[in-house]
C-alpha cells in the first residue's frame, strides 16, 4: 500500500504485534470490479492489510481494514484476502485478530460483495472452537459485518468506535438512545470485552493473546510460573463482595484478565494462572436490590457465564467457579427468561469435559447447583471455612417446614450438614485456597470424559 493510505492499517498492526514480526500477505491485491469506474480510483490491497507476526512471541494472524481505501468497504478481493488468513490460521494453529474499520459492504460490487461477506462469515463460524478469534472496532461497523463481532470469542471497541446492525436513524423505538456506542453495545448487548483509546485497546489484546491456546488441540495453555505456589491469600473468606478481587489474589502474579466486564455485572469472568496454567474463572458479586446487597443470579449472568464456560471447555482451559449466591432475581424479567437461561447455563456446566473446581462461599437455593456442584459436574467442591450453605436460610426454611430454627440448622442446613453428605470436600482457610486449587488441578490434569454419542444438545 502507499505511505499515505498504510499509514492507519498498518500502524495498528505494528502497535499490536512484536516488533519486526509481522510478514503482510497478498499486498498486491487490488479490486476487480471496473463497473462505474471504480477501476479509475486506485484500491491498494483492496482496503484490507492481511499477514501475520507474533505477540508475545505467540503467532497470530492479524487482518486490518484500511477506511482510507473505499471505506475500508468489503468486497470480492478484500473478502478472499481475509479467508486465505483464516485458512492458514485454522491450518497451523494459531488466533485470528480482526482490526475493522469499514462502512460495510461496497454496494458497487453489488451480488459479489453481499455473496463476499457471506463467505467470511460463514468461514469465522467454521473456525469457532477451533482457533480463538478476537476482534477490535476501530472506526465503522455496520450491518452484517457487526455479525462477525458475534462470532468472534472476544471484541473490543475504541471509545470512539461505532457499531451497529441497522442504521441508527432507523431505530423506531429508540431515538434517545445511541445504539451504537460502547455504552449501549456492552451492556445491552453484552459483546463487548472492553474499550478505551487505540492504544488500550491493542494493550488489552495483547495482553489476552498469551493466556489462551493458539488452537483447540493444544490442551490448554501452560506457561512457567515465577510465583510462590504456597503464597498466602490476602482475602477475607466468604465474606468478599467481587469475584475479581478473589482471583486476583488467587492468580500467578495477581494478574486476573477480565472480560464483558460492562455486561450483567452481578458476575464476574475473566482468566487467571495457577502454576502457570491458564484457568478460566467466573463467580458472582454483590448487586444492590431494594437498597440491599444481594447476591442474586439473573438471566444475563447465566447467559454470560455459559457463555464463557463453553469458551473453555472448546479449548481445554479447566473451570473455577466461585459460588455465593443466595437465589434467583425476582422480577417480572428475570421470571420470562429464568427457565431458559438455567437450562442454557446448565448445559454448558454439565456437559463441559475439562476440569472443573467449585469454591463456595455461600449458597442457597437452586441457584448454588448451577453455579457448580457434584451434581451439576464439579470434580472438586471446596468451601471456605465461613461458608453458609442451605436450600433455605434457616430462619425462612423453619417456618415453611414447621420447627424451631435452631432445630432446622442443627440437622438440615449449614455447610457442615453438606460435607457430612459429601457435597463439599473440604474446607478450606481462605489464606490457603491457592495451593489447594493449584493441587487439584495438578491432580484433574489427566482428566478423561467418554462422552455419550451425539450430535449435539437440542435446547
Amino acid at each position: 500500500m502507499s505511505e499515505e493510505k498504510a499509514l492507519t492499517a498498518a500502524s495498528r498492526i505494528q502497535g499490536l504485534v512484536d516488533e519486526n514480526s509481522f510478514v503482510e500477505i497478498g499486498a498486491s491485491v487490488t479490486a476487480r470490479s471496473t463497473d462505474f469506474n471504480t477501476g479509475a480510483e486506485e484500491t491498494p490491497s483492496d482496503g484490507v492489510v492481511t499477514g501475520h507476526g507474533t505477540i508475545d512471541g505467540n503467532l497470530v494472524f492479524v487482518f486490518a481494514q484500511e477506511p482510507s481505501v473505499l471505506g475500508g468497504s468489503i468486497g470480492e478481493m478484500h473478502a478472499k484476502k481475509i479467508l486465505r488468513i483464516y485458512e492458514q490460521a485454522i491450518a497451523v494453529g494459531a488466533p485470528v485478530i480482526g482490526l475493522l474499520d469499514s462502512t460495510g459492504i461496497r454496494l458497487l460490487e453489488s451480488f459479489d460483495a453481499i455473496e463476499a461477506l457471506g463467505s467470511v462469515l460463514t468461514k469465522a463460524s467454521e473456525a469457532s472452537g477451533v482457533i480463538p478469534q478476537i476482534m477490535a472496532v476501530f472506526g465503522n461497523c455496520g450491518g452484517g459485518l457487526s455479525a462477525l463481532l458475534s462470532l468472534a470469542d472476544f471484541t473490543y471497541m475504541t471509545d470512539d468506535a461505532k457499531v451497529y446492525f441497522n442504521s441508527p436513524s432507523t431505530i423506531s423505538d429508540g431515538k434517545d438512545t445511541d445504539v451504537s456506542t460502547y455504552a449501549f453495545r456492552s451492556t445491552r448487548g453484552g459483546g463487548i470485552d472492553g474499550t478505551g483509546s487505540e492504544d488500550d485497546v491493542l494493550a488489552a489484546i495483547r495482553t489476552l493473546v498469551p493466556v489462551l491456546p493458539g488452537s483447540n488441540i493444544e490442551e490448554g495453555c501452560i506457561d512457567e510460573c515465577t510465583d510462590d505456589l504456597n503464597r498466602a491469600s490476602e482475602i477475607v473468606g466468604a465474606a468478599y463482595k467481587n469475584a475479581a478481587e478473589v482471583f486476583t489474589e488467587i492468580s500467578d502474579n495477581k494478574q486476573f484478565i477480565e472480560v464483558r466486564a460492562a455486561y450483567a455485572p452481578g458476575i464476574s469472568c475473566g482468566f487467571i494462572k495457577l502454576d502457570g496454567m491458564t484457568v478460566g474463572a467466573f463467580g458472582n458479586n454483590a448487586r444492590t436490590c431494594d437498597d440491599k446487597e444481594v447476591y442474586r443470579l439473573c438471566p444475563m449472568c447465566l447467559k454470560k457465564a455459559a457463555d464463557f464456560v463453553k469458551f473453555c471447555d472448546a479449548f481445554d482451559i479447566p473451570v473455577l467457579s466461585l459460588v455465593k449466591t443466595e437465589g434467583f432475581m425476582t422480577t417480572l424479567h428475570a421470571e420470562a427468561a429464568l427457565s431458559s437461561a438455567a437450562a442454557e447455563f446448565i448445559n454448558a456446566y454439565s456437559l463441559a469435559t475439562v476440569p472443573k473446581v467449585s469454591v463456595i462461599a455461600k449458597a442457597y437455593t437452586s441457584a448454588a447447583l448451577l453455579m457448580g456442584t457434584h451434581a451439576s459436574g464439579a470434580d472438586v467442591v471446596y468451601a471456605f471455612t465461613d461458608a453458609d450453605m442451605g436450600s433455605l436460610p434457616a430462619s425462612e426454611a423453619s417456618k415453611i417446614a414447621g420447627i424451631s430454627t435452631e432445630e432446622f440448622q442443627t440437622k438440615l442446613s449449614g455447610a457442615d450438614n453438606a460435607a457430612r453428605r459429601g457435597y463439599v470436600d473440604r474446607f478450606v482457610n481462605a489464606a490457603d485456597i491457592r495451593k489447594y486449587l493449584i493441587d487439584a488441578y495438578e491432580v484433574l490434569f489427566t482428566k478423561r470424559v467418554d462422552e455419550v454419542y451425539r450430535k449435539h444438545v437440542t435446547r
